[in-house]
């Protein structure tokens, strides 16, 4: 039981720390809007030359940089009530075909004597035509004792690892299945990831696991080209230092930036702004396997204000999407999605909520488990300390 007086207590003597950290985030930005005002006097040509000795210098600027000019682009269009943005959002995406997918997951419980875990997918498809419903589906699948069983340097962790990373190829994998069939019907299209397509997270895991989660991206963006249907991985609440770090070594300085790109650009951004793009360059504890970051050079980024009150968004684009021109349109239809879904993009609210897995639903998932075996025949032994747990939450 969490005691409010103990919290309260322990917040007051560690006041002092939120204040020198406050005062040094502030410092930062300072810093860094003054090199942000510096790199906006150059162009592309001059800074990649400026970072030329930096292998991977966390981002390298796209031919929308211009000398002299803001590395935000404003939105044009204004409106002057909610009523007007909303319709302007359904005309925007009248037609277009919106997909998304997310998922949830159950990793194996200590506790039970058989390892075993679960993926959920959900997936979200609105034609945005009146004579055509939208689809909601999902799917379920077990992770099996045999799956899980497989050797590893660490046996504590791999479990949760394989989960996680199964749960990322199931939704890679729906999220193709959905732009081919968008593709084929031949209408414009926009596919949604709930996250990024810069896998840096899988420095961390098993090595025999890396290569997978590089596969996956890479066969989005991959099907994303073929198909000629975008996609947007679409980072809500991002701590990304990419812009910053480049910012950095265009001024040749040698620390490492403590302020994120979201935290520095938000100031200078109103409703419907975007960034200009920038390359990934990122240098990520997979930044000397080529096989697992070669789909970094394929994308692009930029963050996109949208909500008044929070940071701007990440997002991350195929580069083919601004080779052909395509980016405004792809982005005013994310912003039309942002519209409807009130500072979050509408179609990824949906799948979300339909793969979620509540607290609840785990429980009752280790029941129907328990039941199933049971009556299977199967002995399942149940640690006391763990059901004793359960009883009394």
């Amino acid at each position: 039981m969490l005691s409010r007086s103990h919290v309260l207590r322990a917040l007051a003597e560690a006041s002092g720390a939120f204040g020198v950290y406050e005062q040094r985030a502030s410092e930062q930005a300072e810093h860094y809007a003054a090199l942000l005002r510096r790199y906006e006097q150059l162009d592309e040509e001059q800074i990649r030359s400026l970072v030329a000795a930096v292998p991977r210098p966390g981002a390298l600027p796209t031919p929308e940089r211009q000398a002299g000019r803001a590395v935000v682009l404003p939105f044009a269009t204004h409106w002057d009530d909610h009523r007007a943005a909303r319709t302007w959002a359904r005309d925007t995406l009248a037609g277009v075909t919106t997909i998304a997918v997310d998922g949830s997951q159950i990793t194996p419980d200590a506790a039970f004597s058989i390892p075993l875990g679960a993926v959920q997918v959900g997936w979200f498809e609105n034609p945005h035509r009146e004579a055509e419903p939208y689809v909601k589906d999902l799917a379920f699948s077990l992770v099996t004792p045999e799956e899980l069983t497989v050797p590893s340097e660490n046996p504590f962790s791999y479990p949760e690892q394989l989960v996680g990373l199964m749960r990322f190829e199931r939704e890679c994998a729906q999220l193709q299945e959905l732009m081919y069939y968008a593709a084929e019907r031949g209408r414009e299209a926009l596919a949604l990831l709930d996250g990024s397509f810069i896998i840096s997270f899988a420095a961390h895991v098993e090595p025999r696991l890396k290569l997978r989660y590089a596969r996956a991206a890479q066969a989005v963006l991959r099907c994303s080209c073929d198909t000629g249907v975008p996609v947007i991985g679409y980072v809500d609440s991002s701590d990304a230092h990419d812009v910053t770090n480049l910012l950095r070594y265009v001024a040749g300085e040698r620390d490492e930036p403590q302020i994120g790109d979201a935290r520095l650009l938000s100031s200078s951004l109103r409703w419907g702004d975007r960034t200009e793009l920038w390359h990934c360059a990122r240098d990520d504890g997979l930044a000397d396997e080529p096989q697992l970051r070669e789909h970094y050079d394929q994308v692009c980024l930029c963050y996109l204000k949208t909500t008044s009150h929070l940071p701007p968004a990440r997002v991350e684009l195929p580069c083919w999407v601004a080779e052909q021109g395509r980016v405004e349109r792809v982005l005013d239809l994310l912003r039309a999605e942002c519209v409807v879904g009130l500072g979050y993009p509408y179609a990824i609210e949906t799948a979300d909520a339909l793969a979620v897995i509540t607290m609840q639903d785990r429980e009752s998932f280790y029941r129907l488990v328990q039941e199933y075996l049971a009556q299977q025949g199967v002995p399942l032994r149940y640690a006391r300390k763990a059901a004793s747990k359960r009883v009394r939450r």
